[in-house]
C-alpha cells in the first residue's frame, strides 16, 4: 500500500501537476496505512506473545505431570541435561515458534509474492524475475534443512550434554574441591562447553554458504531488474515514476526473501525442540492398573524378584524375601550386594524386570506410586532438602500438619535444640541442599519428615554410615522414636549394636539373599 501511495505521488511530480493538497493528501493516506498497520501489528504481536506464554505454560505443566509419572530409573538411565533442557531450552525454543518464527513465515511469504505480483502488474519482467527469486528458496531451504538434520541434532545434543557436565560441577563442587580436583574437573566443563561451541560453529559455517549463494544470486537479480526497468523507460513500456518502484521493489523483496530464508531455517532447527518435547510425552508411564492401593496389612512380599539397570547384566537374581509386618528386618552384605536396590523396588523408583513385590497381599507394580509411597518413609544416607525454610522442608512429609505437631517431631528427632539456637528458628533457610547444616542435622532433619509422615512402613538405608559419633548417637535416638509405634521396619545397617537386635536378618550376595534369620540363628550357621 506504501508503494501504491508512493506511485501515484511520483506520478504527479512527473506531471509537474503536484500541489500542496497532493502532499497533504498523500501524507493522510500514508498515516492512516501505518495506523492500520501498528492496530495490527499490536493485535498479533501481543496475541502471539499471550499465546506463546499459555502454550508454554501448559507444556511446562505437562511436563512436570509427565515427569510424575515417568519411572524414576529413567532419570538415570538419561542423561540430566536431557530432562532440564527438555523443560527449559527446548520449551522456550518451541515458543519462539508460535511466537516468531511461524507468524513471519506467513507474513513474509505473502509479502513477497503480493510484490511480485504488483511489480508484474506494472512491468511483466521484473515481476517475473521476483518470482523466480522466491522460487529459489525452495532449494536454498532443502540444502539447509539437509544441514540442520545433521548439525542441528548435534548442536541440541552437546547442549544437553553441557547442562549435564555444568549441574554434575556444580553438585559436586564440594567434594572436588575437597579432593584438589576442580581444577581437573573444570577442564572436563571446559572441553564440555567447547565441545558446544565447535558444533555451533560447524552448524553456521554449513549454513552460511548456502544463504550467501542465495542472497547474491537474489541482487543479481535485483541488478538485471535496474537494467530492465531502464530499459523499459527507453522504449516507453513503463513511465519514469513505474521505473522507480519497479527498481525500488526488487530492492526491498531482495531483504525480505533473506529474512524469510533466515526464519524457515530457524524455523526447522526450533522443530528439533518440539521433537524432542514429544519424545518425553511418548515415554512409558508407571503402570497403574490399580486405582486404589489398599493393602490388608503391611506385610512385604518378595517373590522371584528379578531386575537389571541395564539390559542384559542383572543385579538381582530370583530374590524371594518375607518382611513381616511390625517388625524389624535387617538387610546386611558387602558394598555391591545390590541391597539399596532392594530399597530402591520397594520404594517404586524402579519396577522389576520379572516377579512380584506385594504390601499386604497388594502387588505394587501395577498401584499408583504416589498411593503406594503414601505408606512408606525413607531415612536415606544422602539427605536432600529443598532450598527452603526448615518448617517447609519437614511439611513436605504431610502439609496439613500443624506448628505443634512439626515441633513435637523435631522434639523426637532430636533436632528441636539445635533449630531454636538458631536466629529465625524453624523459619529458617537451609540453603541448597541444606547446605548451611552438618551431616548429623540434616539426617535428623530427615528423621523429623518421616516421624511426621507416621507412615506404617519404614525404609532406613544406612542413616548414620557418614556420621561422627555424636551426631550417629543422636540420630539412633531419633531413629529409635522414630520405630516406637507399630511399624515394618527394613534398613540396610552394618552396626552390628543394632543389626544383632532385628527380628529378621538378610544376608545379601551377588543379588540373592543367601541366608535369612535372627542373629542367633545365622551364628549357629556358621559353627
Amino acid at each position: 500500500m506504501n508503494f501504491i501511495v508512493l506511485l501515484k505521488v511520483l506520478q504527479l511530480i512527473f506531471s509537474a501537476a503536484i500541489n500542496y493538497d497532493d502532499i497533504i493528501n498523500a501524507t493522510v493516506k500514508l498515516a492512516v496505512i501505518f495506523g492500520i498497520r501498528l492496530i495490527l501489528y499490536i493485535v498479533s504481536y501481543v496475541g502471539c506473545q499471550t499465546g506463546g506464554a499459555d502454550v508454554s505454560k501448559e507444556i511446562r505443566i505437562a511436563l512436570g505431570n509427565k515427569f510424575k509419572k515417568i519411572p524414576l530409573g529413567r532419570f538415570t538411565k538419561n542423561r540430566t541435561g536431557f530432562y532440564i533442557n527438555a523443560a527449559t531450552s527446548e520449551v522456550g525454543d518451541y515458543e519462539q515458534i508460535l511466537t516468531h518464527k511461524l507468524a513471519d513465515i506467513i507474513k513474509f511469504s505473502i509479502l513477497v509474492l503480493v510484490l511480485g505480483i504488483y511489480a508484474g502488474y506494472l512491468y511483466v519482467p521484473v515481476g517475473l524475475i521476483m518470482i523466480v527469486s522466491l522460487l529459489m528458496l525452495i532449494p536454498a531451504i532443502k540444502l539447509s534443512i539437509h544441514q540442520v538434520n545433521i548439525y542441528g541434532k548435534r548442536k541440541n545434543l552437546a547442549r544437553e550434554e553441557n547442562v549435564s557436565a555444568i549441574n554434575e560441577y556444580l553438585t559436586g563442587s564440594q567434594t572436588l574441591r575437597s579432593y584438589g580436583l576442580s581444577g581437573v574437573k573444570n577442564l572436563a566443563l571446559m572441553k564440555s562447553m567447547k565441545e558446544f561451541s565447535d558444533v555451533s560453529y560447524e552448524y553456521e559455517k554449513a549454513i552460511l554458504p548456502i544463504g550467501f549463494v542465495y542472497v547474491f544470486l537474489g541482487y543479481a537479480g535485483f541488478a538485471a531488474t535496474i537494467i530492465l526497468a531502464i530499459l523499459g523507460w527507453e522504449n516507453g513500456s513503463i513511465s519514469p515514476a513505474e521505473a522507480i518502484i519497479v527498481v525500488m521493489l526488487p530492492l526491498f523483496a531482495v531483504k525480505v526473501d533473506m529474512t524469510l530464508y533466515i526464519s524457515l531455517v530457524s524455523y526447522r532447527n526450533l522443530l528439533i525442540s518440539k521433537v524432542k518435547i514429544n519424545t518425553i510425552f511418548d515415554e512409558n508411564e508407571e503402570i497403574e492398573d490399580c486405582k486404589e492401593f489398599k493393602p490388608q496389612g503391611y506385610e512385604i512380599v518378595f517373590k522371584d524378584v528379578e531386575f537389571s539397570y541395564s539390559d542384559g547384566e542383572p543385579v538381582l537374581r530370583g530374590v524371594n524375601a518375607v518382611i513381616p509386618e511390625n517388625s524389624l528386618t535387617a538387610i546386611v552384605g558387602e558394598s555391591g550386594a545390590c541391597k539399596s536396590t532392594v530399597f530402591n523396588l520397594l520404594a517404586k523408583y524402579y519396577s522389576p524386570d520379572k516377579g512380584t513385590i506385594t504390601i499386604g497381599g497388594q502387588d505394587i507394580v501395577n498401584s499408583d506410586v504416589e498411593n503406594v509411597m503414601s505408606d512408606i518413609s525413607m531415612v536415606d544416607q544422602d539427605v536432600f532438602l529443598f532450598d527452603d525454610t526448615i518448617q517447609n522442608n519437614i511439611l513436605y512429609a504431610r502439609e496439613d500438619a500443624s506448628d505443634d505437631e512439626i515441633r513435637k517431631a523435631c522434639m523426637q528427632a532430636n533436632c528441636d535444640d539445635f533449630i531454636n539456637e538458631l536466629e529465625d528458628k524453624y523459619n529458617t533457610v537451609v540453603g541448597e541442599n541444606g547446605n548451611k547444616f552438618s551431616g548429623g542435622e540434616r539426617q535428623r532433619l530427615s528423621v523429623a519428615r518421616a516421624i511426621l509422615r507416621d507412615s506404617k512402613i519404614i525404609l532406613l538405608d544406612e542413616a548414620t554410615s557418614s556420621l561422627d559419633i555424636e551426631n550417629e548417637l543422636l540420630v539412633k535416638r531419633a531413629i529409635e522414636n522414630l520405630m516406637k509405634k507399630n511399624k515394618t521396619v527394613l534398613m540396610i545397617a552394618h552396626n552390628l549394636s543394632v543389626v544383632k537386635d532385628a527380628d529378621n536378618i538378610l544376608v545379601m550376595d551377588d543379588g540373592r539373599i543367601i541366608e535369612s534369620g535372627t542373629h542367633e540363628e545365622l551364628l549357629k550357621l556358621r559353627i
